[in-house]
């Protein structure tokens, strides 16, 4: 039984920093991509960022492009999500989930779509204030 368990979130200020973790358990074939998405109060679920996990480089939202990294440790099964120069606006539940690649022309790119998710994490709370 696949579990992706998230560890990292709490309150910060605005303008400070926190890292999110993600262990993932229970493979049987790794993923391909492991994303981070997030959803504020009354708001839909957002992509934030996704990372592939063989080789390849992460993709981020505009939202989040400059202030947030995410890495990966395959030898610990860990995903992580390092988010610098908070903003109110990013207050959220953060999840991380595993999925397959979307394809995009005749490439399959790792990108945050919950449509290709396959596991979800259960979410860790993220509060900024201003």
């Amino acid at each position: 039984q696949v579990q992706l368990v998230e560890s990292g979130g709490g309150s910060v200020q605005a303008g400070g920093s926190l890292r999110l973790s993600c262990a993932a358990s229970g493979y049987t074939n790794s993923p391909q991509c492991m994303s981070w998405f997030r959803q504020a109060p009354g708001k839909e679920r957002e992509g934030v960022g996704t990372i592939p996990i063989r080789s390849g480089i992460p993709y981020y939202a505009d939202s989040v492009k400059g202030r947030f990294t995410i890495s990966r440790d395959n030898a610990k099964n860990t995903v992580y999500l390092q988010m610098n120069s908070l903003k109110p606006e990013d207050t959220a539940i953060y999840y991380c989930a595993a999925q397959r690649p979307v394809s995009v022309f005749t490439a399959q790119l790792c990108r945050p779509v919950a449509a290709n998710v396959d596991y979800w994490g259960q979410g860790t709370q993220v509060t900024v204030s201003s």
